[in-house]
């Protein structure tokens, strides 16, 4: 049987899950390569849904993306993640940094951060002095004694402080572009950058 062909569309890029392999292209490109393919995606871009629905090999699968107890405004993307696993937190670390809790397959609720390159984007417009890039290998376990250790450490920090006052034991799934980066400060955190493919494939299956 014929693997499907998943596409994720975001804001900047187009991710997807080709026969096992995920690339991630910029709006054009992705339509100029995969618009003659059997594709079957879901999107949070507006800005080209209107390029999108001219593909005829293009369907788009959001109406089957269904989670319990989910808001109505929630993204599809995040609904799509949380329907990986029946049990976890979920952490998508991309543009925002969205924290969602699911139980027994039941969406139980979630919170919304800035992403990495936002929180550093504010400390930019505080002060030329605060624009630095973030430590990879900062330390929490000691107070910085640098500015750049000090912005690093106040962003790794203040994420890490509030997923863990929610973890309560649940298995971290970490995905997005700086998912593999914050899953190093947690215990037994996983990363997996198909999660959101996952819960499509699952959804797919159901329908």
């Amino acid at each position: 049987m014929e693997q499907r062909v998943l596409a994720d569309i975001g804001n900047t890029h187009v991710h997807i899950l080709d026969h096992g392999k995920i690339v991630h292209l910029e709006h054009e490109e992705a339509l100029n390569r995969y618009q003659e393919r059997k594709l079957y995606y879901i999107s949070v871009s507006h800005a080209i849904d209107q390029k999108i629905t001219a593909l005829k090999n293009w369907e788009n699968i959001a109406e089957k993306i269904v989670l319990k107890g989910a808001y109505d405004t929630m993204g599809v993307d995040r609904k799509a993640l949380c329907l990986s696993h029946n049990n976890g937190i979920f952490i998508d670390a991309g543009s925002a940094i969205t924290v969602d809790i699911v139980k027994e397959g039941i969406y139980k609720g979630g919170f919304i951060l800035p992403g990495i390159k936002a929180y550093l984007e504010g400390y930019r417009r505080i002060s030329p002095a605060l624009d630095i890039r973030i430590n990879q290998e900062i330390a929490l376990d000691k107070l910085p004694l640098t500015t750049k250790d000090g912005i690093s450490y106040g962003i790794i920090a203040s994420i890490k402080a509030l997923i863990d006052q929610h973890r309560d034991d649940q298995t971290l799934y970490f995905t997005g572009g700086d998912g593999r980066f914050l899953s190093r400060f947690f215990k037994d955190a996983i990363f997996d950058e198909r999660l959101v493919f996952d819960g499509m494939d699952k959804a797919l299956g159901a329908n």
